[in-house]
């Protein structure tokens, strides 16, 4: 017995076979690794900034449109042109490392767009380096105070971005070049400094060499002070008397001398 299809049937799955061949490409995606994605939904509620999409296979209805962003740490490098705190023209290479904050691309997209690295990220970093940089000399920013430029552009950039949905995950100061004779002059500077700094270690080393010696001839001079108030006439005696006695034990030949007075001692010489 063969079985007959229904024309309806029929003509449904072939409606179903043309639907998605003309709108499969808007109903199914494939959000990749280091991706999240949101949908605009004309028809409803406009963007929905709530539901994001992770990794994986999703469906969403033909009408409606997916947003994917790439949410994997992002590198910029910049070169600017900035002022010191005294109007000096300084030029500095910037790098930064940031990324979008995964659950808040719907909020991200909604204020910047996909477009937001040269509409907030850039500009947010540019105006943080010439605020910095204007609270600081040359001389600081070249050499002293670098670091804390660094970490002070850093935090300031960090904070507006974490406002409006980035993470900022680095900033780094990778080069700064000056007027060749502002570089100069605060070479030969830093150079003076360091020649005061190791002079003065010198003689910091020597008067300190110099107390050392001073407290232990004072200990040696109260020592022997101690040792010559302690040595009466009847303890040299005993002393003579102790060493002629260790002297005397000696199995070796000895030559007996005699002292002068009534007090005076023997003494015993070998050969």
């Amino acid at each position: 017995m063969k079985l007959k299809a229904s024309p309806i049937i029929i003509i449904l799955i072939v409606a179903a076979g043309l639907f998605v061949f003309f709108f499969g490409a808007r109903m199914f995606w494939t959000i990749q690794p280091g991706e999240r994605a949101i949908v605009f939904k004309p028809y409803t509620i406009g963007l929905d900034k709530t539901e994001v999409y992770t990794p994986g296979f999703h469906i969403i209805a033909p009408w409606n449109k997916m947003i994917i962003y790439n949410v994997m740490e992002q590198t910029r490098e910049e070169k600017m042109n900035v002022l010191d705190k005294n109007s000096l023209s300084i030029s500095m290479d910037v790098s930064i490392r940031y990324n979008p904050i995964y659950d808040r691309i719907g909020y991200l997209h909604e204020t910047f767009g996909q477009n937001y690295s040269n509409v907030l990220v850039i500009p947010e970093v540019r105006s943080a380096v010439r605020s910095v940089t204007g609270r600081y000399t040359a001389e600081e920013i070249f050499s002293t105070k670098r670091m804390e430029v660094e970490n002070t552009i850093k935090e300031e950039t960090a904070k507006v971005l974490k406002e409006n949905n980035i993470d900022m995950r680095a900033l780094l100061i990778r080069s700064i070049t000056l007027p060749a004779q502002i570089k100069e002059a605060i070479e030969n500077k830093l150079k003076q400094e360091q020649e005061a700094l190791a002079y003065k270690f010198k003689l910091d080393k020597e008067r300190s060499e110099a107390e050392r010696k001073r407290i232990e001839a004072e200990g040696i001079a109260k020592y022997n002070q101690i040792l010559s108030s302690s040595l009466t006439d009847k303890i040299l005696q005993q002393k003579g008397i102790d060493a002629t006695i260790e002297l005397a034990k000696s199995p070796n030949t000895k030559v007996v001398v005699v002292g002068s007075g009534d007090k005076g001692l023997p003494l015993i010489l070998g050969n």
